[in-house]
């Protein structure tokens, strides 16, 4: 435990690993209902069988890959607490036998500093992500880059703010087929990378991969393409 919170202390000093007595105390409304029933299960396998069964209802089919991973590797849940904000710890051994640290917000509570054009075009969005961010986790993703996951939605990218400049619109030699203005990067691989949504044009989850130097690739499916990112990142 010592050895962990060294870990995690690197990426926030005010972290902190609940104790299952400080999680049983806590308010009703400060996390899911859902997280205190899994958490009053004495084991491990348990705590995680009652986590995965909450990914299956609400993503089972669109994050599949991711699932089946977490059923085999995942050694454990914790609840961190930074500041008053909580979020799961995912401990998994991959499988290569590295120990990897995920974290899954708490859905329950809307982060803050969400941009003003997401927050008006939410309900646009496809319900499927609004599923998994509203039921599931405010993002998922490797706890020491914020990346290789679901972005918490504080970190979502608009495409269109004006101080991002996308060097490869430059470059492309055709026009863009997406309109930024209406789009957003929900899963980043943390070097400039995005599967993005169109809200005008997302359609059974109708998605583009896009880049600050790499060619777009349109029409790609959000949940394939995020559900293979996710593993791949678990063994990279």
């Amino acid at each position: 435990m010592v050895q962990k919170l060294t870990y995690l202390k690197k990426y926030n000093e005010n972290v902190r690993i609940l104790t299952m007595d400080e999680i049983g105390k806590l308010d009703d409304n400060v996390i899911p209902i859902e997280w205190k029933k899994l958490f009053n299960h004495d084991d491990i396998k348990g705590r995680i069988d009652l986590l995965l069964k909450i990914w299956a209802k609400n993503v089972g089919i669109e994050l599949r890959n991711t699932i089946a991973y977490l059923n085999e590797h995942l050694t454990n849940i914790e609840i961190m607490d930074v500041e008053g904000e909580y979020s799961i710890l995912y401990t998994i051994k991959n499988t290569k036998g590295d120990l990897l640290y995920y974290e899954g917000r708490n859905p329950q509570k809307r982060q803050k500093n969400i941009e003003i054009e997401l927050e008006e075009s939410w309900d646009k969005t496809p319900f499927s992500i609004q599923r998994f961010y509203e039921n599931v986790h405010d993002g998922f993703y490797y706890y020491a880059s914020t990346s290789m996951g679901l972005v918490p939605l504080d970190s979502v990218t608009y495409l269109g703010d004006e101080d991002i400049e996308w060097s490869i619109i430059d470059d492309l030699e055709e026009p863009i087929k997406i309109n930024l203005d209406s789009s957003f990067g929900f899963f980043s691989n943390g070097m400039g990378s995005y599967i993005a949504i169109d809200y005008t044009n997302c359609d059974d989850n109708n998605a583009t991969f896009w880049s600050a130097k790499l060619k777009p690739k349109y029409n790609i499916n959000f949940w394939s393409y995020v559900d293979e990112w996710i593993v791949i990142g678990f063994d990279t």
